[in-house]
């Protein structure tokens, strides 16, 4: 089984272009939908976030409301966080994809915003980037109801530049030239990681990564 990281800044177009690879037959799996069960009654993560935070934990799950509120700019804060969720997520990460692995999937997309910044590009076999103009990303993130500049700054201050991630991917989706654009370009990555004749350019960068195939 192939496995794509597909990684991008906030307003880019990810969801948008994970929907395209899961329209080409790709098995999708996405970090965020991960965190929010994690935090949902009944979460593995509900408890252990509501000792380090108190008063974030609400009707048995995770009030996000609150939890940015507590983290608020504090970098110590997002790492205590990141140290109790990041495992829980790994650990559903490995467990969907075994199924997916033995259920015969040929391809899978892990939709991780931090990729890069948590070292899971090490783990798999390409890297896509999902990117667009800056004015772009500005006008959609802007749009989106209770966002303001600061927030989407101090969302943009914890990721890695943009051009940096470009930099480091394998493939690159621009969807700041609309959809058709965008899907064609989902099309051509899929076409060239699923021909046999291809060699993943990250496989020498992880010890495990013929067991994952």
């Amino acid at each position: 089984m192939i496995l794509i990281g597909l990684t991008g800044s906030i307003g880019m177009g990810k969801s948008t272009t994970t929907a395209m690879f899961a329209d080409r037959g790709a098995v999708v799996w996405n970090a965020d939908e991960t965190v929010h069960r994690l935090y949902a009654p009944g979460g593995a993560a509900v408890d252990l976030v509501g000792a380090a935070f108190p008063g974030v934990v609400a009707d048995g799950a995770v009030d996000r409301v609150r939890l940015a509120e507590a983290l608020g700019r504090d970098e110590t804060a997002f790492r205590r966080l990141e140290a109790i969720v990041h495992p829980l997520v790994a650990a559903g990460r490995v467990e969907d994809l075994e199924a997916a692995r033995a259920a015969g999937v040929r391809l899978a997309v892990l939709d991780i915003p931090l990729l890069f910044e948590t070292g899971g590009d090490a783990g798999v076999d390409a890297v896509v980037v999902v990117s667009a103009d800056p004015a772009i990303q500005a006008e959609r993130v802007l749009a989106r109801p209770g966002m303001t500049r600061e927030r989407f700054e101090a969302i943009l201050a914890r990721q890695l530049p943009d051009a940096e991630k470009r930099a480091r991917a394998d493939f690159v989706i621009d969807t700041g030239r609309g959809l058709d654009a965008a899907r064609a370009q989902v099309g051509a990555v899929v076409d060239t990681v699923l021909n046999p004749a291809w060699i993943s350019p990250r496989r020498a960068l992880s010890p495990d990564a013929e067991r994952r195939h």
